[in-house]
């Protein structure tokens, strides 16, 4: 009977091992993960967890219960070390080797790290895991001040959090505006304003030198006092394991449509994985978010038993920062020029990205329609007419 063993316990790897079993699979699931918890969700951690809104059954994808009744062997604490391919089996930190006929890689990806004076401290936060988030929670009293660096969505929605608490924050950005290299300028533009309005203080354009005992000091010379540094610039594809098999990476595990590597027996998924985006004409992409994971697991689940590919999907991820609902469709590929549909100073707009006449990005802020309905329309590549697509009295349906 056929042997899975799949390396990282995350969203990916935990749903593949249940969409297997969805799938009737009916031979041996190995789930081995880093961490100490069962496979739980991330993104409510810059979130309703760190507000104290969630707790860790909360968080959880499946109650622990569920391995059992599935069959489904959780081994946690666990850190694989090297690959042997060709003898198809993994080797563990603690001395133990696994063998498998089939291995799924969903070891995720790692916080980018500043080459920069301090940035080895051990009071420097991050932002990945159950751990990282029980640390920052613990940091942001009502009166204390919480420097983020690095004006990413994670960033921001630390921020947001920690106003939330009660805490004081700062972003600090080195580029010209917050979001710069993953949203356009309105979208750039309306958070800034927003954070700005309920108390936090943006920096952009500020250049980190280092990270000292009071806070963070900036190129310019000057110090920017906080009582904890959370730092957010980036993640990289954890591609070290990988490496080990002799796989190709190239930022992230190289994977086609069914997320198999190279190798027939090794599939990758989730944010380690370099993928074929079909609804952008194949063109390969690193995608770091739920839904990325999910649909991967979905595609390697079933080609492992057979099952028939599931449809392409349009890529998607979202944000929370306050009563904000932001929501994102598509990647701006190739795009030409942009329509804004509402007004920003009404706090629901969409801007949508088009290549001629079809869109292959909507950023959709508190309006769901317009995120629904530009999804659809990425999917399908219907062409549009933009000036009906800028008016909001005009459906969806009717662009």
């Amino acid at each position: 009977m056929t042997k899975v063993l799949i390396i990282g316990a995350g969203h990916a790897g935990g749903s593949a091992a249940a969409l297997l079993r969805q799938y009737g699979f009916e031979g041996e699931i190995v789930l081995a993960g880093e961490e100490a918890a069962a496979p739980y969700q991330r993104p409510p951690l810059s979130k309703a967890w760190l507000k104290g809104e969630a707790g860790l059954e909360d968080l959880l994808l499946r109650p622990e219960s569920f391995y059992v009744e599935q069959k489904i062997d959780l081994r946690t604490g666990v850190t694989a070390t090297t690959i042997d391919a060709a003898a198809k089996t993994v080797a563990f930190a603690d001395g133990t080797v696994e063998p498998y006929d089939v291995l799924i890689l969903a070891t995720g990806s790692m916080a980018r790290k500043l080459a920069i004076p301090g940035a080895d401290r051990p009071d420097l936060m991050e932002l990945r895991t159950l751990h990282d988030a029980e640390r920052l929670k613990a940091a942001l009293a009502p009166g204390k001040r919480l420097a983020v660096v690095g004006g990413g969505y994670v960033g921001l929605e630390a921020a947001a959090s920690a106003r939330a608490l009660g805490a004081e924050a700062v972003v600090i950005e080195r580029m010209d505006r917050v979001l710069a290299r993953v949203a356009s300028e309105t979208l750039s533009a309306f958070f800034t304003n927003y954070h700005r309005a309920r108390g936090v203080e943006i920096l952009t354009g500020a250049e980190v030198s280092g990270f000292e005992d009071d806070g963070v000091r900036l190129a310019d010379g000057s110090l920017i006092a906080a009582d904890a540094v959370l730092v957010g610039v980036g993640a990289l594809a954890r591609e070290a394991l990988a490496r080990t098999a002799g796989l190709a990476c190239e930022n992230g595990v190289v994977v086609d449509e069914n997320a198999r590597t190279a190798d027939p027996s090794i599939y990758a998924i989730g944010d380690v994985t370099h993928r074929p985006i079909p609804v952008h004409g194949g063109r390969m992409h690193r995608l770091e978010s739920v839904p990325n994971a999910l649909e991967q697991a979905k595609q390697a689940a079933a080609a492992i038993v057979g099952r028939a590919a599931p449809a392409a999907e349009v890529p998607w991820f979202w944000s929370d920062q306050y009563d904000v609902k932001l929501q994102i469709a598509g990647l701006p590929f190739d795009a030409d020029h942009q329509v804004v549909r509402g007004d920003p100073a009404s706090g629901a707009f969409a801007v949508f990205h088009l290549n001629g006449d079809r869109i292959v990005c909507v950023e959709a802020v508190n309006a769901p329609a317009d995120f629904m309905g530009g999804r659809l329309l990425i999917g399908k590549a219907t062409p549009v007419d933009p000036v009906l697509l800028a008016d909001p009295s005009v459906s969806m349906k009717s662009v």
